[in-house]
């Protein structure tokens, strides 16, 4: 199918130079570019000299906006997606568009650069493989409880994003779940004029950010655990006597599993299995691998 091509360029995510050769000359040559905030795109654009015209596309126009560029990707025209900062997509706006570019059978490209997840990934000092990036945390309720829950049992490192205000409080709850000791790094302004990265217990991070609120992006790096915290013996007997119990009350065995890992300390996985094996059923949808 003949059509334009949608190339998801990544950008500097603070200093200019990182733009790379390509994606400066992707930016020049395309009929237009779609960004989060135009404001943001202009500077990357007059720093280039390109006047390549600019759409916005963001998290509160980008379904009114797909219609708009599949026409245009459908009549030749060759778009590219930014966002404010690093590689589009990555906790930004443009998923829905290119889902539906490549269900309307139309070319995207990836245009690689700069991204804060592995940028902070690879000076925090912690195992880089495998790690697990979770984005912004949920601000309240069960969803936070859940992702403070998995990080607590990640086996993995783990990169999040957080906005300043919030930097503090969320480290002091991975410490309270965690433990004081645990290791982790904290990098904002990455690239920029006043980065930093600073690396310790998430119980000393969170009372210097406490005391020092952080300004600018910042991205969170939280060490693996330890081996016994993700592995440690499970009591078999309390976990069947408890999911036994759950399962009668007509709980489905994600939420037994919910539970059975909340009240023994059981890491969510783990407990899911031990819950299916006790039931003798998947719920649907679970994969057999």
């Amino acid at each position: 199918m003949a059509g334009g091509t949608l190339y998801i360029v990544s950008t500097p995510i603070g200093n200019l130079e990182d733009l790379t050769f390509r994606a400066a000359r992707i930016l020049e040559e395309v009929d237009g570019i779609l960004a989060e905030d135009t404001r943001r795109t202009a500077i990357l654009l007059r720093h280039l000299e390109l006047n390549t015209p600019v759409r916005s596309l963001h998290e509160h126009n980008e379904e009114a906006r797909i219609g708009e560029c599949l026409e245009r990707l459908a009549g030749g025209q060759d778009l590219a997606l930014v966002s404010d900062a690093g590689t589009p997509l990555v906790s930004d706006p443009g998923e829905r568009l290119v889902a539906r570019a490549l269900e309307a059978g139309r070319a995207v490209v990836p245009v690689p650069g700069p991204s804060a997840v592995t940028t902070a990934l690879v000076v925090a000092g912690f195992p880089v493989s495998p790690f697990t990036f979770l984005g912004f945390p949920p601000r309240k309720g069960r969803e936070r409880d859940e992702l403070v829950e998995r990080v607590a049992t990640a086996g993995e490192t783990v990169v999040l994003f957080e906005s300043p205000e919030r930097t503090a409080r969320l480290l002091e709850e991975l410490a309270q779940r965690t433990g004081p000791e645990r290791m982790a790094a904290v990098a904002r302004e990455l690239t920029k004029l006043h980065e930093e990265v600073r690396r310790g217990t998430l119980g000393d991070l969170a009372a210097y950010y406490e005391e020092h609120p952080p300004r600018g992006e910042v991205t969170v790096v939280v060490e693996p655990a330890a081996v016994e915290a993700v592995s440690r013996e499970v009591d078999a007997a309390a976990v069947e006597a408890l999911a036994t119990a759950l399962l009668a009350e007509g709980r489905s065995p994600s939420r037994t599993a919910r539970e059975v890992a909340r009240r023994l300390g059981v890491p969510r996985n783990r407990a899911y299995t031990l819950v299916q094996e006790l039931s003798g059923t998947r719920e649907p949808g679970s994969s057999s691998t």
